[in-house]
């Protein structure tokens, strides 16, 4: 069975909207201020090579779409060439390259494509995925690169009146200026 990774930017006081600026949320960019260092590169470069499927929410799917197809070089030919799983009611169409939409019976979709074989199912964003995600118990591993930054508002990871959910550190390891990348498996989970 594939492991399904949540992977995300967020803060110390854990926002995870607008990192890179592009959502024009008026705190946003706030992941470029700091630098992740060659270590800090490396575990993205790997954490991707290391994937071979993105599931993605309407608004970072819309935003990646509109950002990676123009990019060239070894991570960006992986973004744009793997398979690209799009979750949303809303959306019409999946325009970017090799691009599924997932419309209706999202749990048993992705439970579909988790039992297939095939390397990590990547998922970065996605705040409302992300939750649909974790009350099924459907993340097998959360990777967060915490930056030392404050916002006081925006999108939060886990949401204030979230279900209790038990994670396991599994890893620490400091990069850059003063960025932490920590990973916890979910209780129960190995």
């Amino acid at each position: 069975m594939r492991q399904l990774v949540v992977s995300e930017f967020v803060t110390l006081d854990g926002v995870m909207e607008d990192p890179g600026g592009a959502e024009k949320f008026e705190r946003g960019g706030w992941a470029f201020q700091f630098e992740r260092g060659p270590e800090g590169d490396k575990f993205k470069f790997d954490e991707i090579m290391a994937s071979d499927a993105l599931l993605l929410g309407r608004i970072t799917y819309e935003e990646f779409a509109a950002a990676w197809p123009s990019r060239t070089g070894a991570f960006a030919d992986k973004m744009n060439s793997m398979p690209k799983y799009a979750v949303s009611t809303t959306l019409e169409h999946a325009i970017w390259n090799n691009s599924t939409l997932i419309k209706s019976h999202i749990v048993e979709e992705i439970s579909k494509l988790k039992a297939m074989p095939g390397q990590d199912i990547l998922v970065a964003g996605s705040a409302q995925l992300v939750r649909i995600l974790m009350q099924h118990e459907l993340v097998d591993e959360y990777r967060l690169m915490v930056f030392p930054v404050v916002l006081g508002k925006g999108k939060r990871l886990f949401n204030v009146g979230s279900d209790r959910h038990a994670l396991r550190l599994v890893e620490a390891k400091p990069v850059g200026s003063g960025v932490l990348i920590l990973t916890y498996h979910p209780e129960g989970k190995q």
